[in-house]
């Protein structure tokens, strides 16, 4: 699933997994990926096991995480 230009992969509803940051499109929990990644599994591990979760996807939800959050 392609997300749309500056548009955030993750999704947050009270109704999709009580509420759970997902990735949009999905019911994979943003939680997973980074699970895998301080583990120390490789991306394409995760990529194999959540095949609705495209690698764009989850390169994008890494940068995400690495940006500040907006002032507020």
């Amino acid at each position: 699933m392609a997300t749309p230009t500056g548009a955030s992969v993750v999704f947050v509803d009270p109704d999709v997994l009580s509420g759970t940051p997902v990735f949009r499109g999905t019911r994979v929990p943003m939680a997973a990926l980074f699970d895998h990644l301080a583990e120390g599994d490789p991306l394409e591990e995760f990529l194999e096991g959540f095949p609705a979760v495209s690698r764009e996807m989850a390169l994008a939800a890494i940068a995400e995480a690495g940006e500040p959050a907006a002032p507020g």
